[in-house]
């Protein structure tokens, strides 16, 4: 084998600026379909990835400076469309898709967005019916974060003044669309929460328009002061059609700025109309109350309580009498009963009282120590007994003694 002429023997860092430059040249701006895999975005900015289909992948890289402007947040298993230059890495001798703009396939970059972004605010729970706030029924005081010289503000308090006309109103002028917008937008929102008058509610509103338009009022700096908000706040963003996050976290709904205002204050011609079948209600009420009063009154006039007063006082002094009387002869009874088990007691008694036996000539013997003597053998010769008759005592000494009956 011949050695190769020395003017075609390539360094390796030649071969890849040869390289680097032919791809830079060849592939300036290419665009190029795939699926997100591998995505990681350190603390630098940079976002890097890898785009793959069925047979090949390329790695890619978003530059801190062009992730800043993606509308949508890039996630793994994304199908996305991307335009770039490719690029070459010589130090580690690979290739790269350097990209520029990217945007999710079938969708719109704000369409992914704002789908990325409720599903991210409906997790922590900013839309929960049960976080909202109920609306005052009469508002005094009203403050209207929007352009003040929006067709929307005019229409709002055309409809605002014609339907309840007695409401104070404060207008927080904020930039309604385009940059810087929704930070406005947040600021007037708090703005009204400090607010030395006291607000009853808060109206953040504004026409309709494209998305691009109404992008502001789904900015999550918008959604989140909407949901910190210590006052009830209605949403009337845009037209029937139209519903950004602002509507789903505000505590009340409006489809149009002129809804908004309906939603706010009542009707003037319904709340009367309302006082006038309260009122009528009402009288008629007391009417009748007082109608059923007067019957009652005429009922308890004919009773005879009220007739004829001391009839019942009468019987009730009858019927005390006649209960003392039953009384006095009860008890007479009674005693007269327990007077007779009393002798028949007495009797029975002086039948068994050995007493009793002493006055047909029978006596008690005792000994000194006051024992009955029931049997001779309980003495002894020379030891006194007492003898107790019907009258009197008899003292004795033991002579002798006789065992036979």
């Amino acid at each position: 084998m011949a050695d190769p002429p020395k003017q075609d023997i390539l360094s390796v860092t030649r071969l890849s600026q040869e390289i680097k430059y032919k791809l830079n040249q060849n592939f300036p701006s290419v665009w190029v379909a795939g699926e997100i895999s591998s995505l990681t975005r350190p603390s630098s900015g940079h976002i890097y990835l890898t785009l793959k289909d069925k047979n090949a992948q390329i790695n890619g890289i978003i530059w801190r400076s062009e992730a800043e402007f993606l509308k949508f947040e890039p996630t793994n298993g994304l199908e996305v469309i991307c335009r770039g230059s490719v690029d070459a890495y010589p130090q580690r001798g690979s290739y790269q898709l350097i990209i520029r703009q990217m945007q999710p396939q079938g969708m719109g970059d704000l369409e992914l967005a704002l789908r990325q972004l409720r599903e991210k605010l409906t997790a922590e729970g900013l839309f929960a019916a049960e976080r909202k706030k109920t609306l005052p029924r009469f508002p005094k005081h009203v403050a209207v974060v929007t352009s003040p010289s929006s067709a929307a503000v005019r229409d709002f308090l055309q409809v605002l003044t014609r339907r309840w006309s007695n409401i104070r109103v404060t207008i927080i002028p904020v930039k309604v669309q385009g940059p810087g917008s929704a930070e406005e937008i947040a600021t007037g929102i708090k703005i009204s929460n400090r607010l030395a008058a006291p607000i009853d509610a808060i109206v953040v509103t504004r026409g309709g328009g494209s998305m691009e338009d109404l992008w502001s009022f789904n900015s999550e700096l918008v959604v989140r002061a909407i949901a910190a908000s210590e006052i009830p706040v209605i949403s009337g963003v845009g037209h029937e059609i139209d519903v950004t996050l602002s509507d789903l976290a505000a505590d009340v709904r409006a489809l149009t700025p002129s809804e908004a205002a309906e939603r706010l204050v009542p009707n003037l011609d319904d709340v009367v109309g309302w006082l006038g079948g309260t009122q009528q209600r009402i009288t008629q009420l007391l009417v009748g109350r007082i109608r059923s009063a007067h019957q009652e009154l005429s009922a308890l006039a004919t009773r005879p309580v009220l007739t004829q007063p001391l009839e019942r006082i009468r019987q009730a002094a009858m019927e005390i009498d006649l209960l003392e009387s039953r009384l006095n002869q009860s008890a007479t009874d009674s005693l007269k009963s327990y007077r007779q088990k009393l002798e028949q007691m007495t009797v029975q008694l002086e039948a068994i009282n050995p007493l009793s036996v002493l006055a047909r000539g029978y006596s008690l013997t005792t000994d000194q120590s006051g024992e009955l003597l029931t049997n001779c053998n309980s003495v002894h010769p020379g030891d006194k007994i007492v003898s107790r008759l019907e009258k009197g005592r008899l003292t004795s000494i033991v002579e002798s003694i006789d065992e036979t009956q």
